[in-house]
């Protein structure tokens, strides 16, 4: 996949795909095999490590447009930051239509996703829902994370 293909403003933005994060690897190869199981081809599956995911992040704030802090996708990195150093692991999925979506997310949640977000053009909707029903929330820059999100929640300082 040509991540830069996929950029608004310096920030990965894949449009048309499912972005799910997956807790080891392990369970991401079990995610991998659950959508060859569904029909999905193997071809519109990118799996990204934890490390391969902090690069891209550090490359993306780097070089990120002011523009970029005015949507989710700027807090949405940091959230993706978070998680992928917790060690999670990624797959960035193309998808033909939000029932498709919603169908792999519901499936990959089986095998331990913490979360799916799908891609518009407009909006990026979080397809997994936490275990608590907390609904997402807007993100802002003056907000910050989206609170009910395990990467939202607030740590201790490292």
């Amino acid at each position: 996949m040509d991540l830069d293909k996929y950029r608004s403003f310096g920030v990965f933005k894949p449009v048309g795909h499912l972005v799910v994060s997956l807790p080891s690897g392990q369970q991401a190869g079990d995610a991998q095999r659950a959508l060859a199981g569904l029909g999905v081809p193997e071809e519109a599956v990118h799996r990204m490590s934890d490390v391969q995911m902090l690069e891209q992040i550090e490359h993306d704030l780097r070089h990120a447009s002011p523009l970029a802090a005015v949507g989710q996708e700027l807090n949405l990195i940091k959230s993706q930051r978070e998680l992928a150093w917790r060690g999670h692991h990624w797959l960035v999925i193309r998808v033909t239509g939000d029932a498709q979506a919603q169908r792999i997310a519901d499936t990959l949640r089986g095998c331990g996703a913490a979360s799916a977000q799908l891609y518009g053009t407009f909006i990026i909707q979080e397809l997994i829902v936490p275990a608590d029903g907390t609904p997402q929330v807007s993100e802002s820059p003056d907000r910050g994370l989206d609170a009910p999100t395990a990467a939202g929640k607030p740590e201790p300082a490292r």
